[in-house]
């Protein structure tokens, strides 16, 4: 799967027909490191199941002395005669005594089995559930920032959540569930044969029309159950675009526009989740239906053969009490399915991003990039964005050594920022090249490259923590280090008045803190990693004129050999730079230092006037 390939796929027809479709039984490879849990609950559940069927044997066998009868034939009566001679005489002389503890002992065997089956298959449904998330996540986190340009971070949520949590449900719920069809239906099958086969014939005829009822229901639900799990995705995604930009919500008065939003979402949910409760509800009576033809039947059969002398009073009630234990697993195989066609529909959502795999990566003789960054260099570089036809940087070419500013200007689309997400490989040249010490960057590994940036985005962002979590992020560092990154920053200031200083919570995306505030934190996260190139867009555009000067002081007075390159729109943050590139619709128009490009008298003149206010006094 390519990074273009959605997460939600609608399925081709011959999936649309299957009963369980493709994609769940890719759970079964996730339990294979657990197979002695999972053989240890096979075994429990199919205990418990016999365990469940021995008291009604007990019952039949004690309403047959009750009633005085005596007389043991076929199957049923070899049975009681084995255990009135063998076991009554180990536990209790009176046979009333024995039947009861019988009774007792095999609720209580069922109990012990049932419990331990239970408890296997829970903690084994949440063991896959975690590595299964975890390996969604790896794939999820190993996508270039391009793959989240167009997709909704609800959406990516609900697969690792809700999708999840409903395969776990598929390992603890589902598997008990055949295992006890599979054991209680075969078991209790024949037993029944061998009390009567007669019964059995009555009892088994019917039912045959159980099979295309499930075969039915089960391919007509699919696809609405595949459909209400993306409705599910796209609910979340509304969600959580509202409560992030709540402010501008409310500051729009677009309570009632987006209320909407969410009523169609939901409505569409709603619509599909209707469907398929009708369907599933059409079948469910149709098992009732079945099961009572089948019922009455077998007790109409069942008196002529009770007046022929053919089976015992306790036989006949041992056959009906039975019967119930082993109709019920076609109850429960409804229900079965409808847990399994949903589970189906979110193993799709689920291991279509388990398999997403990432189209920057290293190649396969990458080398790790040795030392420090000495030198940038871009080579005639073009690019142009996914699904688009316009070129957004056009044959960009410049060199920046160790120790080196290079600033970038230009109007707002003109390709500033796509030259440092080609740097930071966020996206990959169509054409021309990019070295690092003279290296092609696609020879290096990314890690090597990356772990020699320091980045500050044009909208930093902070991760629900501490000051300290945001700064020292991914990496240990001692107070003293935390303390003169804030301090390069700008940001030791406002923190040390900060009710907690380095420990205060910042909030969800740091909404607690201001928009310059947050920038010298991010600021602080980079330089914290003494990074040898320093990546700045737009970094300073939430500042005012006296911290930037200040902060620019103190990156200048630590520089030393570190790199930098910055994007910006404000021109004080670059005037500094050793060149400076102006940028048209892609190209390099102009470049030089800040005194060249001002007699230049061109875009970036023109830019710097305004700025200063010079064409306003004019």
């Amino acid at each position: 799967m390519t990074a273009q390939t959605p997460i939600s796929t609608s399925g081709t027809e011959d999936e649309s027909t299957q009963i369980l479709g493709r994609r769940i039984w890719r759970i079964f490879p996730y339990i294979k490191p657990y197979k002695k849990r999972a053989y240890v609950g096979i075994f429990s559940n199919a205990m418990a199941r016999f365990s469940d069927l021995l008291p009604f044997v007990f019952i039949g066998f004690a309403v047959d002395y009750y009633g005085g009868n005596d007389e043991f034939s076929g199957f049923y009566g070899s049975m009681r005669e084995w255990l009135d001679g063998t076991v009554f005489p180990l536990i209790s002389d009176n046979l009333a005594i024995g039947y009861g503890l019988l009774i007792f002992l095999g609720f209580a065997s069922l109990a012990v089995w049932q419990g331990l089956s239970e408890y296997c298959w829970q903690t084994l449904g949440y063991k896959v559930q975690h590595d299964i998330r975890m390996d969604a996540t790896h794939s999820l986190i190993r996508m270039e920032a391009s793959y989240y340009d167009l997709r909704q971070t609800g959406v990516l949520m609900s697969v690792l959540s809700a999708d999840v949590n409903q395969l776990e449900d598929v390992i603890s719920d589902s598997s008990t569930s055949i295992i006890r069809i599979i054991v209680t239906f075969f078991t209790a099958g024949l037993l029944l044969i061998l009390m009567s086969w007669k019964l059995a014939a009555v009892l088994f005829g019917p039912m045959i029309l159980i099979f295309p009822m499930v075969y039915f229901f089960s391919t007509r639900v699919q696809r609405k159950y595949r459909k209400q799990r993306e409705s599910t995705g796209g609910i979340s995604a509304v969600l959580e675009n509202i409560i992030s930009g709540i402010s501008v919500v409310q500051a729009y008065n677009a309570q009632k526009w987006e209320s909407n939003r969410v009523a169609v979402e939901s409505a569409d949910y709603r619509d599909q989740a209707i469907g398929a409760s009708k369907d599933r509800n059409r079948f469910i009576p149709g098992l009732y239906a079945v099961a009572g033809v089948a019922f009455g039947l077998l007790v109409s059969v069942g008196g002529w053969l009770l007046q022929d002398g053919e089976i015992t009073t306790g036989g006949f009630v041992t056959f009906l009490l039975v019967m119930t234990r082993m109709t019920m697993p076609l109850f429960i195989f409804g229900m079965l399915v409808n847990q399994l066609q949903r589970g189906e529909a979110a193993a799709r959502r689920v291991f279509d991003m388990v398999d997403l795999e990432p189209t920057i990566i290293d190649k396969s003789d990458a080398i790790e990039l040795q030392g420090p960054i000495e030198s940038i260099e871009f080579e005639d570089v073009y690019f142009t964005y996914p699904n688009t036809e316009t070129a957004v940087l056009n044959g960009i070419s410049f060199r920046v050594d160790a120790g080196g500013f290079i600033g970038i200007m230009g109007h707002t689309g003109a390709g500033k920022s796509t030259i440092l997400k080609i740097l930071l490989r966020y996206y990959e040249p169509n054409r021309g090249r990019v070295l690092i010490n003279g290296i092609d960057i696609q020879e290096l590994t990314l890690e090597s490259v990356r772990n020699h940036l320091g980045f500050v985005s044009q909208d930093p962002f902070l991760f629900y923590g501490t000051v300290r979590d945001n700064v020292v992020y991914a990496r240990s560092a001692s107070d003293e280090e935390l303390h003169g990154a804030l301090e390069l920053a700008g940001a030791s200031e406002f923190v040390s008045e900060m009710d907690d200083t380095i420990d205060t919570m910042v909030g969800d995306r740091g909404v607690k803190l201001s928009g310059g505030q947050r920038a010298r934190i991010s600021l602080a996260r980079a330089l914290l990693k003494s990074p040898t190139l320093l990546v700045l867009d737009e970094a300073s555009s939430a500042l005012d004129a006296e911290t930037e000067k200040r902060i620019q002081a103190n990156l200048i007075e630590t520089g030393g050999s570190r790199t930098t390159i910055a994007v910006a729109h404000r021109l004080s943050t670059i005037r500094n730079a050793d060149e400076i590139l102006s940028m048209v619709d892609g190209a390099v128009v102009e470049r030089g230092t800040h005194v060249e490009l001002v007699e230049n008298n061109g875009v970036y003149a023109s830019q710097w006037a305004i700025q200063i206010g010079k064409l306003e006094e004019e």
